[in-house]
This record gives structure tokens, sequence and C-alpha cells, in this order.
């Protein structure tokens, strides 16, 4: 089954920068882009109203069963628990490294409308989009398919699958953020345990790691625990030069999404840099 096409909301005026944005399980793109500019900044505006120059794009993943529902649903991989995200791990692989290959097609795409421009474009997800939105960054770093800074990588109420292993693969004394150790590192472990191939022979620059990362979380948020929020945080601040983390409370969804407007004023402040 292909992937359906992204939707798309145009800028408003000349195009200068994108912004992909994966939504969560259950969810799809144009379900996403609603309820996302549904929401306001404190200056009483939308995203979109804000930053007329951007395009927005928002991927749909296709469906997949899913083993713990026993049901066919939009997701970009098969997530067993969130409860225990180490439990049955192995049913993630194959939909991880589908819907990264995807999200790298579409964010190669949207660079050549920039003229090759990586450093206008903001890559990010809520939920299981954040999750898939980091291994996509992961992954393009691996492989060199992106071999210089994002404008940004962003993600929202969300986790990072495998993070227990990487954890435990990146805790040397001198590994240091940004580094051709950590890249090194996340290269070998991508192709070992998730692409499950040979290593690429691809020259690789660890400079497309000075990409910024703001990543929020509701720390009442009953669906995705902050502590798997605030684990992705800890793992990349040993990959990424510069990490951005904020926690709030109160947010709509009983906690499982973007405090308004405080949060959208944070992630304003992100895009304008």
């Amino acid at each position: 089954m292909e992937f359906p096409k992204p939707h798309i909301y145009h800028p408003q005026g000349p195009h200068t920068h994108t912004v992909i944005l994966l939504h969560g399980r259950g969810s799809d793109g144009p379900e996403f882009a609603e309820e996302l500019f549904s929401s306001s900044t404190s200056k009483g505006k939308n995203l979109p109203s804000c930053l007329p120059s951007y395009r927005w794009v928002f991927p749909t993943s296709r469906d997949r069963w899913s083993t713990t529902f026993e049901e066919e649903m939009c997701a970009w991989f098969d997530a067993y628990s969130l409860d225990n995200i180490h439990e049955r791990q192995e049913l993630q692989k194959d939909g991880i490294r589908e819907s990264v290959l995807h999200i790298l097609d579409i964010l190669e795409g949207e660079a050549r409308l920039l003229n090759g421009r990586f450093s206008h474009i903001y890559l990010g997800g809520m939920s299981q989009g954040m999750a898939t939105a980091l291994w996509t960054f992961l992954a393009a770093t691996a492989t060199g398919r992106i071999q210089v800074p994002l404008g940004g990588l962003l993600g929202f109420c969300g986790w990072l699958p495998f993070a227990q292993q990487l954890e435990q693969l990146l805790s040397g004394p001198s590994l240091s953020p940004g580094s051709a150790q950590a890249q090194s590192l996340i290269s070998g472990f991508y192709f070992d345990e998730i692409a499950e191939i040979s290593r690429s022979d691809q020259p690789v620059h660890n400079y497309v790691l000075s990409t910024p990362v703001f990543l929020s979380h509701g720390s009442d948020d009953p669906w995705v625990s902050v502590e798997l929020g605030r684990q992705a945080c800890q793992v990349l601040r040993r990959l990424i030069i510069r990490v951005d983390w904020q926690e709030f409370t109160g947010a709509e969804g009983d906690g499982h999404w973007v405090k308004e407007p405080e949060g959208f004023d944070h992630i304003l402040k992100f895009f304008e840099g």
C-alpha cells in the first residue's frame, strides 16, 4: 500500500521556508493541520498568519496493522506499548524504516523547491509523529542523505524509539555532541538495528548535527509520559549541539497537545531563529 499524498498549506507570498510536520497515531495530515492551525499565539494569530512565506507540509501515514488494537489504523509504525516502550520493540522496525524513507523523499523534494536550502526546512511531529521525525533525522544523519543542518527539528508530546539502547551506546565520557564519533555511532546503530543492511560507503559529514532542536511535553500528559520526552531530550543532547526543552501543564487534549498560547509562542520563536 502506498502512502497518501501530503496535505499542503501553501505560502501566502513568495516561498522562503518549509515546515514538515507528522501527525500522531490514529490521525492524518489534514486533521493534524486543522487542529494545529486552530490554535493561536499570544498575538491571537495562528502560525501560518505569523509566517506568511512558509509552506506547510503534513504527510499522512498509510494504514498498518496494530498488534495492540488488532486492527488496521493510520500509524507510522506499530508501537506495542507506551507504558513500556521497550516491550516488543522489533515490531517497530519495519514501519520506522518504511516511514523514514518516505519522509526523506518528501524532505528532499521540498529542498529542491528551495534550491537546495535545507537550512530553510523544519521537520517535526506530534506524539508518534515526533518519534518518526526524530528517526527520520537520525537516518538522514546515518545515510548522508542530508549533509548540512536543517533549519530545525521539533517535537511535541512524543518519545524516541530505541532510546534505551541509544543511551547505552552514547554513554561514553569522551563523546561530545555534534562530533564525528557521535555521527558514526548513530550510523552504525541505524544500519545494524533499523535498516538491517550493510553500512553505506557514502561519505557523511557530522555538520548536520548542528541542527537546532526544540522539544516540548505536557507534564500532565496521560498518553505519553513526560518521562519519555525527557529521555528523548537527554539522548539527543548526547548527539546534537543545541537541544531546547519545555514542559507545561494544562494543555488541551488532557495535556497531550501544545499549550496555547505559550507553546505556540515558543514554536514561533524557534522558527524565527
